[in-house]
């Protein structure tokens, strides 16, 4: 936990802000009108969300698949929302990371590098991170092993700090070929979040102030405040992409060496790089925007994060300041977010703003739900109501094919989630409300739930829905309005999509409906969905009540196993790679009878999986089609 010395040092701080800073609080009109979050509101929104994250959490490798620092980034975030909301469902999560990945792995088992053991590797950067989740599981557990885990970390990077070149720094690889914004930020901020956890301490302190100075001096920080990526061969900035994430950590840096030392210029700086970014240097229309967030541009799997980094640490700043210009600022994104950039399964894309283009969709994974889970976290207030009312639907996305003649039915579940205090049951009423033409039945009733406090209790609602055979091909909305005493309220929805035929590319949203159950399957882009080692992803075809055979077309390669079953319980193989191919080279339209599967309801389920999980080259699907006859 945060030691007596933090506290003070925070006090003393304060008190420096207060006798000089008051220009510069004065200029930023401190605690004026700027209109709060809605607390409740704010708290169900992140649960909703860190609910949709952890989804996507492998037990079994105990990480978010296919990223290794990203997975500490999201372990971090869902830290940030235990600490935020007071819910602690997922410490087990937390600590079955730490005890399965803290050893060593060889390269491609858990990341691309080489693992050294205690969450080490050739990537300084990717080190840093884990050091900064541990600390985080310290802060939330007051188990010193996460702490000293941290140490070993921070130790293991300051063996890279190197003052024979450019005077200092730490290096971004093993190889000592580059010294960057982001290896070094995490440094200083790790570092300094160390001194203030460890009673007595004078070397962490010394090692980030100095790691500061150097950072400061560097030229890293542009003319206008802005912190471009790295230093050339010459120690001068490169002035490369001014990634957000940078931004962030040179704000976080700021932020905690202050807690350490009081000094008010680090306030300052981190008031004068913040400004920078939100006054426009990193944002379009108010909204924060990475370069690679064009509609003529796709974010990689690492910038998909940068935002949310960001956002941990202006978070972080506005905590501090109570500046209005924070508070608005962070509002504003997570308005944004839940309003524009949010889709009926509740999930988060990378464009916050929302956008889409043919060639380079808004992007929706873990990654970019941890990101934005940052910015919902940021309007959390502090403390958090205890009271809150979440819901959710499922099937999100259902999919109807509709009979010839005669009406479809499709059930949907109203999941009702609550907290507050345990001596107040909520009666939470539920309102349904379907598409003109359409039913829904029941479309009112109530939930009563028995809150225990942070940790939310459940229930459902289900009901039918009946879409009558002249429903038009397009998306429908079924939404339900939740409402319970004293003013609290959640909305949710389903998004029905009615379909006469099935032909999509993989890795876009027109497969989102048809993809029934994602499992640990990753994609990369369009025409692009792959299923590794023992992943799968399985996909539904609700054929029309009228069907007599069906078949299905999936252009597919690599080392591919595809299953048929009526009822996504029971699998026969109907296509099989059983060569090893890693490199593409068998790719082809698979054809598919359908027809022995069609289940009692009409509906088959595809299962795609790995015929050598061993050697993680799975089965990898570019495009599907399927079609009946009566």
């Amino acid at each position: 936990m945060p030691t007596r010395r933090r506290l003070i040092t925070v006090l003393v701080g304060l008190v420096a802000v207060i006798i000089g800073l008051a220009p510069a609080a004065a200029a930023h009109a401190e605690r004026a009108d700027t209109k709060a979050a809605d607390g409740p509101t704010a708290v169900a929104r992140a649960r909703v969300a860190a609910d949709v994250l952890m989804s996507s959490y492998d037990p079994v490798k105990a990480w978010f698949p296919s990223s290794w620092w990203n997975s500490a980034v999201a372990l971090q975030t869902i830290g940030d929302y235990m600490q935020r909301t007071g819910d602690r469902r997922y410490l087990p999560q937390l600590d079955n990371t730490f005890e399965k990945d803290k050893g060593e792995f060889p390269a491609g088992e858990l990341s691309g590098d080489e693992l050294w053991g205690n969450f080490t590797s050739r990537a300084i950067d990717d080190s840093e991170w884990w050091g900064l989740t541990w600390i985080q599981a310290y802060d939330l557990t007051g188990d010193h092993k996460y702490l000293d885990m941290a140490v070993k970390i921070a130790e293991f990077a300051h063996d890279y700090w190197d003052p024979s070149t450019c005077g200092g720094g730490v290096w971004w690889s093993a190889e000592k070929t580059y010294k960057n914004a982001v290896t070094n930020g995490l440094f200083i901020r790790l570092t300094a979040e160390l001194h203030n956890r460890i009673p007595g301490d004078e070397r962490w302190l010394a090692r980030s102030q100095s790691a500061w100075d150097w950072f400061v001096a560097s030229g890293m920080i542009n003319s206008s405040g802005l912190v471009n990526d790295g230093l050339n061969d010459d120690c001068q900035s490169n002035g490369q992409t001014v990634w957000t994430y940078n931004q962030g950590l040179a704000i976080g840096s700021a932020l905690e060496l202050w807690r350490a030392t009081g000094d008010p210029q680090l306030l300052s700086t981190a008031r004068r790089l913040a400004d920078a970014a939100i006054d426009g240097g990193l944002t379009t229309d108010g909204v924060l925007t990475e370069a690679c967030d064009a509609l003529d541009r796709t974010c990689d799997d690492n910038a998909k994060q940068f935002k949310g980094i960001f956002l941990r640490y202006l978070m972080d700043l506005a905590d501090v300041t109570h500046a209005d210009h924070y508070q608005a600022f962070v509002i504003g994104q997570a308005a944004t977010i839940w309003e524009q950039d949010h889709d009926a399964a509740d999930r988060l894309g990378t464009r916050w703003a929302g956008g889409t283009s043919t060639e380079h969709p808004n992007v929706f994974d873990w990654r970019t739900q941890a990101s934005a889970l940052s910015a919902l976290l940021a309007v959390v207030p502090v403390p958090a109501p205890m009271r809150s009312l979440a819901a959710t639907t499922s099937p999100a996305q259902p999919v109807v094919m509709p009979a010839k003649s005669g009406a479809t039915k499709v059930r949907i579940t109203i999941g009702v989630s609550a907290t507050g205090p345990a001596s107040r049951p909520v009666t939470a009423r539920v309102r349904v409300k379907a598409p003109d033409g359409w039913t829904v039945s029941p479309s009112t009733g109530k939930v009563i739930l028995r809150p225990r406090g942070s940790e939310p209790v459940n229930g459902t609602f289900p009901v039918e829905v009946t879409v009558p055979a002249t429903a038009e091909d397009g998306h429908h909305d079924v939404s339900a309005m939740v409402v319970a005493d004293p003013g609290v309220s959640f909305s949710t929805r389903s998004d029905v999509l009615v379909s006469h035929k099935i032909d999509f590319d993989t890795g876009t949203s027109e497969e989102t409906p048809w993809l029934w159950d994602a499992d640990g399957s990753q994609s990369n882009g369009i025409q692009n969905r792959f299923a590794d080692g023992n992943h799968y992803f399985v996909y539904r075809f609700p054929f029309p009540a009228e069907t007599v055979t069906a078949r299905s077309t999936l252009t597919i390669d690599n080392e591919y196993v595809v299953e048929a079953s009526p009822d996504g319980e029971h699998w026969t193989i109907v296509s099989k790679e059983d060569q090893r191919v890693t490199d593409g080279s068998n790719k082809a339209d698979q054809a598919i009878d359908l027809t022995p599967y069609l289940g009692q309801d009409k509906a088959v389920y595809l299962r795609v999986s790995d015929a050598f999980p061993e050697d993680g080259w799975g089965g990898r699907v570019y495009h599907v089609t399927a079609d009946t006859t009566e």
